[in-house]
């Protein structure tokens, strides 16, 4: 049958970012200050479009080059929790869009300290 499909790369941050945050030890998603900051005009509704923060993604026909940030929460092994990243989120894209992962980056922001959280993560009524 004729056609194409085409995955949009918002798609494949999505399922990246997830796949990611699904990582025992993985307190959050990193990302450079631009990025974050991108983030936040989104949520306030001037930015011209939504990224997920910490993913950045290339995708040449049905291949993908992933890079992720992450940030890990404290006493957790800093690399094992990198290298679960890696393989997470590699078969993660792979299984759910079916492309070819060519290679996953995983870079680590920062370490979540006990008792320290993420501004936009506290509940409601709760001071942070």
């Amino acid at each position: 049958m004729k056609g194409r499909i085409k995955v949009a790369d918002e798609v494949v941050e999505k399922v990246a970012a997830l796949a990611a945050l699904s990582v025992p030890g993985v307190a959050d998603m990193g990302g450079d200050p631009a990025r974050a900051l991108e983030s936040v005009r989104d949520q306030a509704g001037s930015g011209a479009r939504h990224r997920h923060q910490g993913v950045n993604v290339q995708i040449h026909e049905r291949q993908v080059a992933v890079d992720v940030a992450v940030v890990v929460e404290y006493g957790h092994v800093v690399m094992e929790v990198a290298a679960e990243v890696k393989t997470n989120v590699a078969t993660t894209v792979s299984r759910m869009l079916g492309m070819r992962v060519t290679e996953v980056n995983v870079t680590v922001d920062d370490v979540r300290l006990p008792g320290e959280t993420h501004l936009e993560s506290a509940p409601e009524g709760e001071s942070v």
